[in-house]
């Protein structure tokens, strides 16, 4: 009777571990090309982007984190602040654009995950962004839940363009905050990735690099260009990625999603999942049945999202 009773209050300790992947990992860093944690243990995070919050706000709330991290197996989410597009863009909302990010990273913290505040636009706003993230590092800076991802996915600005937006936010956030993961992006939606692996940001410790891909259009040339990225000594984190073509429309190309998924893990890379949203394409996991707070059935999913959740379960094990 006491050893299974040890076995049990084993068993529950290793769950609970689990749970709280935050308490088991604690301060993440960047060791050569890999993320590692508090012990030096190579760390791969698997999880949810939601959408853009000006567009799918509904869904930036504790019950969807709290769902994501319980029944989708989510070690981290991504909170999508948009940047530009409409009236509550953060460029003219930005009161209230904050607090929709800030709802998501509180409920991650309290879920005990890991937490990505993405600065989501395709054009330089430095100011802006400078401001942006000097608040979230003073909000959150102590806590190891948070990475900064600067500039989700430059478009048609050049790498000195890119490059020297990222270390005046860099230097803004590390003035803050020395120490929690800095996520920096390439040109041409984080494809470019060659560019900085010839040219890194120098000067700064704890920085990883974006690659974005969609599986029915980005293939093996994408993975062969960020092969020889890392081979350069560049850290590389997949903070956008899903099945189907870079439009987020047409069908899931499931043979090239696994090929890619099986790439990311026997390269120990962490990546995130596009998108937690209801919009009618294929990239968007939800129907419009889903509830803004988690508690999704199978009948709430579109294909793509029975397709990350399997995938996230498998995976996050």
């Amino acid at each position: 009777m006491r050893l299974r009773l040890t076995a049990l209050f084993f068993s529950i300790a290793v769950i609970g571990a689990y749970a709280q992947p935050v308490k088991t990992h604690g301060q993440l860093k960047v060791e050569g090309t890999k993320l590692v944690d508090k012990n030096g243990k190579i760390v791969v995070l698997r999880g949810m982007s939601y959408g853009w919050h000006n567009l799918w706000p509904r869904f930036y709330n504790e019950g969807s984190v709290k769902w994501l991290k319980n029944d989708w197996k989510c070690t981290v989410v991504r909170a999508a602040l948009g940047i530009e597009l409409n009236d509550s863009g953060y460029l003219k909302n930005p009161i209230s654009s904050a607090k929709k990010i800030e709802a998501v990273v509180d409920a991650a913290i309290k879920q005990g995950i890991y937490v990505i505040i993405d600065w989501h636009s395709h054009n330089i706003q430095l100011n802006e962004a400078k401001v942006f993230f000097a608040e979230m590092a003073r909000l959150y800076g102590k806590k190891p839940n948070v990475i900064y991802e600067i500039f989700n996915e430059p478009d048609y600005e050049t790498w000195p363009e890119v490059k020297a937006y990222c270390e005046e936010v860099i230097k803004t956030i590390r003035a803050i905050d020395p120490d929690n993961i800095i996520l920096v992006g390439s040109p041409r939606w984080d494809q470019d990735i060659h560019l900085p692996a010839a040219d890194p940001v120098k000067g700064y410790s704890n920085l990883m690099y974006t690659v974005h891909f969609y599986a029915a259009t980005h293939k093996q040339w994408l993975r062969d260009k960020t092969d020889e990225a890392i081979k350069k000594g560049l850290a590389i984190f997949v903070s956008e990625c899903a099945g189907m073509e870079a439009s987020g429309n047409g069908p899931l190309n499931n043979e090239e999603w696994q090929k890619w998924i099986d790439w990311m893990e026997a390269n120990q890379l962490s990546w995130i999942t596009w998108s937690v949203s209801d919009k009618d394409e294929t990239c968007s996991v939800l129907k419009k049945t889903a509830a803004s707070d988690g508690n999704w059935k199978e009948a709430d999913l579109k294909e793509s999202g029975i397709k990350s959740r399997e995938y996230l379960r498998k995976y996050n094990k």
